[in-house]
């Protein structure tokens, strides 16, 4: 239990030395433009094409259990797919897949430069390691990995039409109209909260774990380990919680 207080006390003073006055402005908004392209551009792809086809497969899969049931209209698939792609699949989905790349990069980064000194070497020059180390990655996440969720909403309502009209399941003009029907701005606004909430946790736990490497490549492997499964078990706890208080 102890240990357990510990590493939370060392975790939050990161995060508080993270969010400190910077002492050169410019350099730490060059790094957080750095840390935003490597998270969002390097990241791009793989969101892409994961959230096409789980848009796809969901429509498939859903559609099948309408038409066998018989008396629902299958109109309601555009209706389905929106909420459940906005309040849960493309918010989730891409923060665990984040936290599997971007997660583990951060540590490894972070864990690299500890045990070969350059931390040390920042430290000794009087650098704020945390503020220039840790914050920008923070900042960067919580902006980009919002940002990656619109994008795989988008791609994954685009990728359920495709699957449902190949499919024969329903038309066009039905999907759009399912889409169109009862959509609430609320649902947008959870999603939003949800990506912004997992940006934080994938970049914070990642940067603590990189941060406080000690040993050799080993422990730098144990640390990216830990820091992807870490973090998509927060990504999974802190979902649950906000659908339940928001929803």
């Amino acid at each position: 239990m102890y240990k357990i207080f510990a590493t939370f006390g060392s975790y939050v003073s990161l995060l508080r030395s993270a969010v400190s006055k910077p002492e050169k402005a410019q350099m730490y908004w060059k790094e957080t433009f750095r840390q935003a392209n490597e998270i969002g551009i390097g990241s791009l792809v793989i969101i892409a094409i994961v959230a096409t086809f789980i848009g796809a497969v969901t429509a498939v899969q859903f559609s099948y259990q309408l038409k066998s049931i018989g008396i629902v209209p299958m109109w309601w698939m555009g209706s389905i797919l929106r909420k459940s792609i906005i309040l849960e699949l493309a918010p989730t989905i891409s923060a665990l897949l984040l936290a599997g790349k971007v997660g583990s990069n951060i540590a490894s980064e972070l864990g690299s430069m500890r045990i070969s000194e350059q931390i040390d070497a920042y430290e000794i020059m009087g650098v704020n390691t945390p503020g220039y180390l840790v914050g920008p990655k923070i900042l960067a996440a919580v902006i980009v990995v919002p940002l990656l969720v619109v994008i795989a909403v988008f791609l994954g309502i685009m990728g359920g039409w495709v699957g449902g009209v190949a499919g024969g399941y329903f038309s066009t003009a039905e999907y759009v109209r399912g889409l169109q029907d009862l959509f609430l701005t609320k649902d947008l606004n959870i999603m939003l909260i949800k990506s912004t909430l997992f940006g934080f946790i994938i970049a914070s736990i990642s940067c603590y774990k990189g941060f406080y490497v000690e040993g050799g490549a080993i422990e730098i492997g144990k640390a990216s380990t830990q820091a992807v499964v870490v973090s998509s078990i927060a990504v999974i706890v802190v979902n649950f919680f906000v659908a339940f208080l928001l929803l």
